[in-house]
C-alpha cells in the first residue's frame, strides 16, 4: 500500500473543526490518520484556545510544524500540549517540541512511519496520554495492558512472520552481584547476547533488585553491563513465545523490573554504554540518575515491530523528555547519541564508563 501524503491545515482550520473524529466509522485499513498543523500563521488567543479544544477531542494524530515557534504563552502552549508532537526549526525551547533542520520533512517522515504501523502508533499515543497523570506503578499497569493488546495484533503478527521463537540456552550467572559496604553493584552479564533482556536475565535482575529494596543497609545500587553494550533490549529470539496474553501482562507487572527501579529511584544509578535499545533505554530512565558513556546511542524500535515500549518506556521516557519527544522518538525509530540524550534529559551525566568487564569463562 502506497503512502498518501497527509492533510496539511492551519491553526484556524483546526479551530474551525476541519479535523473530525474518526470514531463511528473507524476503518482498520485506514492508514491516513496523521494531519499536519502549521503553526507559523499568527492567530489570536481565542483561536489558539479553540484549536486546542479541537485537538484534544479528535482521534487523528495531529503533528505540528513551525519554522519559528510562537513565544511561550498559555494560549499557544495549550495547543502545543494537545498535539501528538511538534517539529520546529527555531523558537523558544520547550519539551512539547522537537527542534530539527527541516520541520516539514520530519513531519512527513513521522506520518509515513505511522502509516506503516497505525495500530501501534495510535495505541502508543493513547497510552502516553493515559499515563501522564498516574503514579509510576499504576502507569506501568496501563502500559502492560496496552502492550498485551498489541501482542495479539496483526502488526506484531506481521513482524513475527515466519520466525520460530525459542528460549536461548541458560547460563550460570546472567547477573553478577558485588557488595562493597553500603553499595550493591549489579552487572548484566550476558555479553555474548549484548545483555539482551530475556526471561532468564530479567528474572535474575529482578531478584537482585528485590534484595536491594528489602535491605535498608544498601544505600546505593549501581547497575552496569558487561561487554560491548549495556543492554540491547528484549531478546528477539523470545518474541512470540507468549501464548497467554493475560499471563504475559501479570509477568510484566508482577515480575518486571519497572516497579522495583521506580521504588529504588533515589538510591539506584545506571551506568550505560554502547548501543542501548528498548529495555536498555526504558529501565535506566526510571532511575534517579543515569550516567552514559559519550559513545552511547539510544534506540526505541518497538513501534516498527507492531508494539510499544513495554519495559516501562511509556512511563519513564515522558517523565524525562516529555511525551511529545517520546512520541516522535519511538514512532520514527530515530537513533540519538549521548549528547542529544543529555540535552533532552534522558541521561543525567556523560562520563567514560567503558562498561563492566565480562566475567572470564
Amino acid at each position: 500500500m502506497g503512502f498518501a501524503k497527509p492533510l496539511h491545515i492551519s491553526v484556524e482550520d483546526l479551530a474551525a473543526g476541519r479535523v473530525d473524529r474518526l470514531l463511528g466509522d473507524y476503518d482498520p485499513d485506514d492508514r491516513d490518520v496523521v494531519t499536519i498543523v502549521s503553526l507559523d500563521q499568527p492567530v489570536d488567543d481565542a483561536t489558539w484556545t479553540r484549536a486546542a479544544v479541537r485537538a484534544s477531542s479528535t482521534d487523528r494524530i495531529l503533528v505540528g510544524t513551525a519554522n519559528l515557534l510562537p513565544s511561550p504563552d498559555p494560549a499557544s502552549d495549550g495547543l502545543l500540549e494537545a498535539l501528538a508532537t511538534t517539529f520546529a526549526v527555531g523558537g523558544a525551547e520547550r519539551r512539547s517540541a522537537v527542534f530539527v533542520d527541516d520541520a516539514d520533512a520530519h513531519a512527513l517522515g513521522l506520518a509515513e512511519a505511522v502509516a506503516q504501523h497505525p495500530q501501534s502508533s495510535a495505541v502508543f499515543l493513547d497510552t502516553l496520554r493515559a499515563t501522564a497523570s498516574l503514579a509510576v506503578p499504576e502507569a506501568l499497569t496501563v502500559e502492560s495492558l496496552a502492550y498485551s493488546t498489541l501482542l495479539g495484533g496483526r502488526e506484531f503478527e506481521a513482524w513475527l512472520g515466519d520466525r520460530t521463537p525459542s528460549s536461548p540456552p541458560h547460563v550460570t550467572e546472567p547477573v553478577r552481584l558485588r557488595r562493597d559496604g553500603d553499595t550493591l553493584r549489579i552487572t548484566l552479564n550476558r555479553p555474548e547476547r549484548r545483555n539482551a533482556y530475556g526471561a532468564q536475565l530479567r528474572n535474575e535482575f529482578v531478584g537482585a533488585l528485590t534484595v536491594a529494596e528489602a535491605d535498608p543497609g544498601i544505600e546505593l545500587v549501581v547497575v552496569d553491563g558487561a561487554g560491548p553494550s549495556f543492554c540491547a533490549g528484549g531478546d528477539l529470539a523470545e518474541f512470540g513465545l507468549a501464548s497467554d496474553l493475560g499471563e504475559a501482562h501479570l509477568i510484566r507487572t508482577r515480575g518486571g523490573a519497572g516497579r522495583l527501579v521506580g521504588s529504588l529511584r533515589e538510591r539506584i544509578r545506571f551506568e550505560v554504554h554502547g548501543p542501548c535499545v528498548g529495555a536498555g533505554v526504558e529501565i535506566p530512565a526510571l532511575a534517579g540518575h543515569t550516567t552514559a558513556d559519550p559513545s552511547t546511542t539510544f534506540l526505541l524500535p518497538e513501534i516498527s515491530m507492531g508494539l510499544i515500549p513495554g519495559a516501562g518506556g511509556t512511563v519513564s521516557l515522558p517523565r524525562r523528555i516529555g511525551r511529545w519527544r517520546a512520541f516522535a522518538l519511538c514512532v520514527t525509530g530515530r537513533r540519538i547519541d549521548a549528547e542529544a540524550a543529555l540535552a533532552w534529559g534522558l541521561v543525567d551525566e556523560l562520563r567514560e564508563t567503558g562498561g563492566a568487564a565480562a566475567e572470564a569463562g
